[in-house]
């Protein structure tokens, strides 16, 4: 399976877990309602977990400084060619340049959205504990909805 089609499939997969709220929008549709994106923990923990798990696959595929036997064969044979005086020498050189540098921002990305749908899991978590503590009676026990209905009135 080429990265693109295991990118799409995991987008679809992501957008189907994914669903606005359209309470309060009418039979339109349209915009202007105001519905709320709802996200489930277990979805961000797994999307960040595929973003580590792609991140350490690219690492490890992507690295043209190692060759078959880890010696750096890309280098070595743009080197050779240069010295060669073949034109290719410098092209293959430019390339593995490029393509490191992409690389390098690819990874940056994948560990950029890791480490932040980590951080949402987290901090979601957190909120939802501490709404949980607020809406609480004082023998600890959860607030009814019909209580909880008076603050809205």
């Amino acid at each position: 399976m080429s990265f693109e089609e295991e990118w799409n499939g995991l987008r679809a997969e992501a957008t189907t877990r994914m669903r606005l709220n359209e309470a309060g929008k009418g039979s339109s549709g349209g915009g202007g309602g105001s519905g709320d994106l709802i996200v489930h923990q277990d979805d961000l923990g797994r999307a960040g977990h595929e973003a580590f798990l792609l991140h350490d696959r690219l690492k490890k595929a992507g690295d043209m400084t190692r060759g078959a036997k880890d010696d750096g064969s890309t280098a070595k044979a743009a080197s050779s060619l240069t010295t060669h005086h073949f034109t290719l020498g410098g092209a293959l050189t430019t390339m593995a340049v490029i393509w490191n540098d992409q690389l390098k921002t690819l990874l940056q990305a994948c560990a950029h959205i890791s480490n932040h749908l980590d951080y949402s899991k987290n901090s979601q978590a957190h909120t939802d504990a501490k709404i949980a503590t607020d809406m609480a009676r004082r023998d600890g026990t959860a607030m009814p909805v019909s209580e909880i209905s008076k603050y809205y009135k």
